[in-house]
């Protein structure tokens, strides 16, 4: 996949997510107005999920508007991790929306509240699922080619809220077949799913903002176009890092030390730009030069 603008990337962003709120609004009413007079807990319990995906395009907006400012004197490193912790919102309020879910279902089940959701719950909540099915597949494709951590936790959330309402589906087709819990038994369903990808990407969040690296393919790709470079004598020290969409890439490269230093820029300047190419995502690679002397030279660290 090649590498994208990052000025059409935001509009990509942009264009993506407010779609997905007029979605938003218009799946809310629909399933809270139908919910309501169709006696479903599970259909309100999506309704208010889609209030939560309402929030979260918000949070996605606002995360892609700040996380993308042009470095400053106060953030040299850019402000990219502003979109992890975007993505670290999105998943909080998943977990919240999730407990809630679990809990007022459970309340439900332990007063013996019995609801009998007519037909027209269903035919709503299979329209929720392919609106908000087709939101996560345009979603995630937009995340995948902009390297937006952000718009891929809401990816996961629309893609939880097209979950939701198969549980209500099938919790409802259950209690016309005598199960007479089957909507709560629904609604505790999607609660735990939506807290088990809560806790997927607040993983990954945590992962970012602790300084970990690349995954090992990516690592080894950069291995091997230093050791692909001739007048590269041995590479170490290769660390590696996200912030936000960015990628950052510091190692040190040992050259002939007769070289003069023109020759041995020429030689970093070749091997950054011939990384940042290979990347799909924006790079800034810092190269070290040192004279390939024993003393110089090291394990790989």
């Amino acid at each position: 996949m090649g590498k994208i603008d990052p000025k059409q990337a935001d509009r990509q962003i942009r264009f993506v997510t407010q779609a997905a709120i007029g979605a938003n609004l218009a799946l809310f009413a629909l399933k809270l107005v139908v919910g309501i007079l169709g006696g479903s807990v599970s259909l309100v319990a999506d309704a208010i999920h889609s209030v939560s995906d309402l929030a979260t395009d918000f949070v996605v907006l606002l995360g892609n508007y700040f996380g993308t400012q042009q470095p400053d004197q106060s953030h040299p490193y850019g402000h990219g991790k502003i979109e992890t912790f975007a993505a670290m919102v999105i998943a909080v309020l998943l977990g919240v929306v999730g407990g809630g879910m679990v809990y007022y279902a459970t309340l439900d089940m332990a007063t013996d509240k019995v609801s009998r959701p007519g037909g027209l719950v269903i035919v709503v909540a299979v329209i929720s699922v392919v609106v908000k099915e087709l939101l996560y597949r345009i979603t995630r494709r937009t995340a995948v080619r902009t390297h937006s951590t952000t718009l891929s936790a809401n990816a996961w959330h629309h893609r939880s809220d097209a979950f939701s309402s198969v549980a209500v589906v099938i919790g409802v087709a259950a209690m016309h077949f005598g199960f007479h819990h089957g909507d709560q038994v629904a609604a505790i369903a999607v609660g735990l799913m939506i807290i088990f990808v809560a806790v997927k990407i607040l993983g990954d969040c945590v992962r970012e903002l602790s300084e970990a690296s690349l995954d090992d393919e990516t690592v080894e790709r950069i291995r091997g176009i230093t050791r692909a470079n001739p007048a590269i004598r041995e590479a170490h020290r290769l660390r590696t890092r996200s912030v936000g969409r960015e990628v950052f890439v510091d190692l040190h490269i040992l050259v002939d030390p007769g070289l003069n230093i023109v020759d041995a820029h020429e030689i970093s300047e070749e091997l950054a730009m011939t990384i940042e190419n290979e990347m799909a995502r924006p790079v800034n690679v810092m190269v070290h030069i040192e004279p390939d002397t024993p003393g110089m030279r090291r394990m790989d660290a």
